[in-house]
């Protein structure tokens, strides 16, 4: 009475069409991840802080 135990027979079509949308909400994702990220550049480096930092950087590398 042993009966084997078999995983579920499934093809490669099947597999593909079952996760044919993870690859589009991936994609979306990071997209959205990158324009965040985007948004907090724009509004660290628009600081006046940074900016005096960075025009400070850019003055000193230029007056060698």
């Amino acid at each position: 009475m042993t009966e084997s135990i078999r995983a579920p027979e499934t093809s490669l079509a099947q597999l593909h069409t079952e996760e044919e949308g993870l690859a589009t909400a991936e994609y979306g994702i990071v997209m959205l991840a990158a324009v965040g990220f985007a948004g907090l550049l724009v509004t660290v480096l628009s600081s006046d802080t940074v900016q005096g930092l960075l025009s400070g950087l850019v003055e000193n590398a230029l007056s060698y």
